[in-house]
């Protein structure tokens, strides 16, 4: 993978480009888009559209990360299971201050859920359930068993106080969001993302599918931070500018 901004280099680690140091309280968006804006392949996943280089970067982002933060709906289609890592990421990790893999926070109203899910059973780290007191009662027992669930809001969840218990009471400071695209429109529209980073895959889709976020959605601006190409793919990585600085 080689870097073009800020500085050019022919061969760059996605876990050194998008490192931060010590971050708190840190939101990043993660996705990967067609040239004409969709986030799925022609099987209705994203999983059709990334390369090898895509995989790189999302590999590396989460390996960065405290949480993995994924709406249930999304969690559910492309088939989510627990974080692991490879060998090469498992001990950078460990070097960075972080034994245990990342753990997987599912954003939830429903608590329609399948707690006997490699998501659920195999996770090292306890899979996370965000919801609302409104939905507690909905929660199995077996998947209060096997999920730790974290209640914030009423009647919807309420993102900004479910990431500062995150942070107070799990120690996740470090958030990656994977989407869908209502969950990063609900963080946007909420000012809770500080970096995007986007894989734009050299590909036209053809379909009227879902984009990066679904309407409406907010006007965002953004700085470009990095920019990375392998194969074709282009990485983008994006500050996410505060409403006072727009």
């Amino acid at each position: 993978m080689r870097q073009l901004v800020p500085l050019p280099l022919d061969d760059v680690s996605p876990y050194d480009v998008y490192r931060v140091e010590q971050p708190t309280g840190f939101v990043r968006i993660n996705m990967v888009s067609s040239v004409d804006g969709r986030v799925t392949g022609d099987d209705g996943l994203s999983g059709d559209l990334g390369g090898d280089g895509d995989f790189q970067v999302y590999r590396a982002l989460r390996a960065l990360a405290d949480g993995v933060l994924v709406g249930a709906g999304t969690a559910r289609a492309e088939g989510y299971g627990p974080h692991r890592l490879p060998a090469d990421l498992a001990a950078r990790r460990r070097a960075d201050g972080r034994p245990a893999p990342a753990a997987i926070v599912v954003v939830s109203r429903s608590l329609e859920l399948d707690p006997s899910t490699p998501l659920f059973a195999e996770a090292v780290t306890p899979t996370i359930v965000l919801t609302a007191a409104a939905s507690v009662s909905n929660a199995s027992a077996e998947l209060a068993r096997h999920a730790r669930l974290v209640v914030a809001g009423h009647d919807d969840v309420d993102l900004a106080g479910g990431l500062r218990m995150l942070a107070e009471d799990h120690g996740i400071h470090h958030v990656i969001c994977e989407g869908g695209p209502s969950l990063n429109t609900a963080l946007l529209a909420t000012g809770l993302v500080d970096e995007l980073c986007i894989t734009l895959a050299p590909v036209l889709t053809g379909t009227s599918g879902r984009g990066i976020v679904s309407p409406p959605a907010p006007g965002v601006a953004l700085d470009l931070r990095s920019l990375c190409e392998q194969d074709g793919e282009i990485y983008a990585r994006y500050a996410v500018r505060s409403s006072d600085e727009r």
